[in-house]
This record gives C-alpha cells, sequence and structure tokens, in this order.
C-alpha cells in the first residue's frame, strides 16, 4: 500500500507529528511505501529551520529529513498556511521584503493542490491533528 501523511500539528505542542513519524517508519519498515507528507496549519513549524530543541530530545525537523533521504519521502508545506505563520523559503522571503527564511530543502512549499495530487496517489491518507 501506498500512503499519504497529513500532519496538522506544531512539534513539542502537540503529539501528532511524532506520531505521524512513528507511524511512517512502522508501514515503512512493513513493506509500505509513504508517498508524501503534507504540513497544514500549526504542522508546518515542523519544516522551521530556527527549531532548535534540548539535545536530548528528538529534532523533529531533522528527523522528517532524514525520512526523506532514507526513503524518498516528499516533504511538502501548505505555503499560505506557512507565510501566515512567518515561515518561508529563500525566494518567498525575498518575494516579499525579508531579509530572512527559516525554510530549506527538502522540505518544499506547495499549495493545496498538492495535498488533493496526494491524496489521488495514495491508497490512504492519514490525518494527525
Amino acid at each position: 500500500m501506498e500512503y499519504g501523511l497529513l500532519v496538522m500539528g506544531a512539534p513539542y505542542t502537540s503529539a501528532a507529528p511524532h506520531s505521524a513519524l512513528r507511524f511512517a517508519k512502522a508501514v515503512i519498515s512493513r513493506g509500505h511505501q509513504v508517498a508524501g507528507v503534507f504540513f497544514y496549519q500549526e504542522g508546518i513549524h515542523n519544516a522551521s529551520s530556527l527549531m532548535t530543541p534540548p539535545q536530548d530530545e528528538l529534532n523533529m525537523r531533522d528527523a522528517w529529513i532524514a525520512l526523506h533521504h532514507e526513503h524518498g519521502v516528499m516533504l511538502d508545506v501548505c505555503i499560505a498556511a506557512a507565510l501566515r505563520r512567518g515561515v518561508m523559503s529563500e525566494a518567498e522571503a525575498k518575494r516579499h521584503g525579508q531579509t530572512h527564511f527559516n525554510l530549506d530543502t527538502p522540505f518544499e512549499l506547495t499549495g493545496l493542490g498538492q495535498l488533493l495530487t496526494l491524496q489521488q496517489r495514495c491508497d490512504r491518507l492519514i490525518t494527525f491533528a
């Protein structure tokens, strides 16, 4: 089976991102695929490069990046939700006259159309709110 994940909870204030990450690893270990993760609403904070948890805690951003590198899982971030919350790529920062950015590869700013594409592509879309 091929899964898509929708993550709507912020790291460290919601169990949603950690649950989604554990779910992704579990289904992959059982021979299934995770086509992509779409970060929406407060979930967009998982992509922020400014996140610096204590050394004895899991760095959720680094964990998502590792999932991408190890298994090719796409990491899409809703552009509207991200810009509203101050999470932006270098290109978007320049476009909006900002001097700093806090989102870079392998996270990609995309629209809600990408979520629809993920839903259509996968056998199951699992939401973690």
